[in-house]
């Protein structure tokens, strides 16, 4: 018995395909068949660009760095390009005496008004000098003035340190009769005291180990008078 077929079931090896196809779409398969073209081959009219793209100089050519007329022919591979001739060296001394000339004055340290590197400085002067100097520093001197503050305090426990221990050294030169040791204990605390003042006037790091706590101490308890 045939299996009763709708109307979405196809067979592609149906042998009345063509005809049911032909009788449904017309013998020709359509109301406008295809016609066939023949004749010569005749040109394309040529569009408005094409006439800008014949001619080379209608855009804007490509320039080179060493920019060469327009009419001159293109350069061969062969031939090293041109270059300009590199800019002149200048001697980094010439830029450092120049920076120099036009440094600033220094700046003058508040309540004092001397030089940050005098301050500095003085503060290790040797003898009894030193110690007068640093302890004005310390009453004159703000506590924004961190640095000079710094050797100021270090400067008065060094002055102290070396009294106490030349004291003892007289003590012992009294008793003993020589005073050898104390006389040798002074020249080494004056070659000490003008290499520290060497270092801070060259703005080099000077910092005594055995002195941080007692230059801390000097720092914190005398008050300056300009407390800015």
């Amino acid at each position: 018995m045939e299996t009763k077929k709708n109307k979405y079931d196809t067979n592609p090896l149906d042998p009345d395909v063509e005809r049911k196809a032909e009788e449904s779409w017309g013998e020709q398969g359509g109301s406008n068949p295809t016609q066939q073209v023949g004749g010569a081959t005749r040109e394309v009219g040529n569009l408005p660009a094409e006439d800008a793209r014949k001619n080379v100089y209608s855009e804007a050519p490509t320039r080179h760095f060493d920019n060469p007329p327009l009419e001159a022919p293109y350069p061969s591979v062969f031939v090293p390009p041109t270059y300009a001739p590199p800019t002149q060296y200048q001697p980094r001394q010439n830029v450092y005496q120049a920076r120099t000339s036009a440094a600033p004055n220094p700046r003058s340290v508040t309540g004092i008004g001397v030089p940050e590197r005098w301050a500095t400085t003085f503060a290790y002067t040797p003898g009894y000098i030193g110690l007068v100097v640093s302890l004005l520093e310390l009453f004159l001197v703000p506590r924004k003035e961190v640095k000079v503050r710094f050797h100021a305090a270090q400067a008065v426990a060094l002055h102290i340190a070396f009294l106490i221990i030349q004291t003892l050294f007289g003590v012992i030169s009294t008793i003993s009769g020589s005073s050898v040791g104390g006389s040798l204990f002074k020249l080494a605390a004056f070659i000490f005291l003008l290499i520290s003042m060497l270092r801070v006037w060259r703005g080099e790091p000077h910092r005594i180990a055995a002195l941080q706590e007692p230059a801390q101490w000097f720092n914190e308890h005398i008050e300056p008078r300009n407390r800015g």
